[in-house]
């Protein structure tokens, strides 16, 4: 995986644009500047640690796909989350995308990372074409309380931005990349 501006062109933020314009160049925008945190790296890099924390670059991005089909495809959509997701016992190995990507390799990593992303991506067209950013996820919290599209949005954004915080530290302990997104064409 080179820089996420091979998979997303490079695009600003929306400015001013309609909420769902600017909650999806957000969440682009995160994902993007994810990529590029993560990107060009070898199995040691990915496998990078620093401090005390046992978290890797190859962790962040099997993580970040299990959310993108637990979010869009599991939750908002009802859909299976689909493989590897599917053949794991979540409660005999809670951390295990945490724990295996040590074990795959970087081309395994950035393409599991980027078909979930492509495939989140559709799933939130198909829904914004048929319900709208009010349309309800598939599932209900032990509450009673089921979120809207707007508000999976919104705690994608969240995740990608507390991880990607995560992803500047760790990258930064590995070659010294720093700064907030990848260099505009």
């Amino acid at each position: 995986m080179t820089d996420d501006t091979e998979q997303t062109p490079f695009a600003s933020p929306v400015m001013a644009g309609d909420e769902i314009a600017t909650l999806l160049s957000t969440l682009e925008r995160n994902r993007r500047t994810f990529a590029w945190k993560c990107g060009n790296l070898d199995a040691d890099g990915l496998r990078a640690t620093t401090a005390a924390s046992t978290m890797t670059l190859g962790g962040l991005l099997k993580h970040l796909a299990l959310v993108e089909a637990d979010w869009f495809a599991a939750k908002l959509c009802g859909e299976p989350l689909g493989p590897p997701w599917d053949g794991v016992d979540w409660d005999a190995d809670p951390d295990w995308e945490w724990r295996t990507a040590a074990d795959d390799r970087p081309e395994e990593l950035y393409a599991l990372w980027h078909a979930a992303v492509a495939r989140s991506r559709a799933l939130v067209a198909a829904a914004l074409a048929t319900g709208g950013a009010d349309q309800p996820a598939r599932f209900t919290w032990p509450d009673g309380r089921t979120p809207n599209l707007r508000r999976v949005l919104a705690d994608m954004i969240e995740e990608y931005a507390r991880h990607t915080g995560h992803a500047d530290l760790l990258r930064e302990s590995v070659d010294g990349l720093v700064g907030e997104s990848p260099p505009r064409p």
